[in-house]
């Protein structure tokens, strides 16, 4: 199929293609935590009780609830309209300060590769911040930062959008090694063409008006 992004005769640009990928979708419910009333905000909690029968002596004491979570994510993005900012000189740099930051938010897990126009990040959401406030983050402050090292980084900007999946704890490695060769991987392979490939792996319906910005 091809693409208004990618050439191809003159029809071919005027359309518009939005891909429809057969890869089954998972269906995620989501629920909201509750407030709880300010009389019980102001109640001092009860003590801890025994009791005891007689013979066998049972007690029965208050559970201490507990939220736990272990999500890993491989996300990707691009600057914008895939800039070649980071070059050898700074990807290193630049690959550390997405580590601090996603460390910083609560992160237990980080790993990140690229290239010169983008990168990948495969991690573990933190239990207390959304997907989408974790990415606005990393993006925010990793520009701020680099714009800050020196001026030639001074129109430096990451695209708007960003792909986020999910990694079971089985694939972790081929995740990891996937990464870990991205400048191989990117000698034949253009980050579009990557792009692409990885929404359809995932089931992800795109439309090419919008996923690059």
């Amino acid at each position: 199929m091809s693409s208004p992004f990618l050439g191809g005769t003159v029809g071919d640009r005027l359309r518009v293609h939005v891909y429809r990928c057969s890869a089954p979708k998972a269906h995620i419910s989501s629920g909201a935590w509750g407030g709880a009333p300010q009389d019980l905000l102001n109640r001092t909690p009860p003590a801890l009780k025994a009791r005891f029968t007689s013979g066998a002596s049972l007690m029965h004491t208050a559970v201490m609830p507990q939220s736990l979570s272990r999500v890993i994510l491989h996300i990707i993005f691009s600057t914008r309209n895939r800039e070649p900012w980071l070059d050898l000189d700074v990807r290193p740099r630049m690959h550390a300060y997405l580590a601090t930051v996603c460390r910083d938010l609560g992160a237990n897990f980080v790993h990140i590769g690229g290239v010169s126009d983008h990168v990948h990040i495969v991690t573990t959401l933190p239990r207390t911040v959304s997907q989408a406030q974790m990415i606005e983050q990393i993006k925010k402050a990793s520009s701020k930062w680099i714009k800050a090292l020196d001026d030639r980084y001074s129109h430096f900007f990451w695209q708007r959008g960003y792909g986020a999946f999910s990694v079971s704890p089985s694939q972790l490695d081929a995740a990891l090694q996937y990464v870990e060769t991205q400048q191989e991987h990117h000698r034949t392979r253009t980050f579009q063409e990557e792009y692409r490939q990885l929404l359809c792996r995932h089931g992800v319906d795109f439309d090419e008006r919008y996923v690059w910005d």
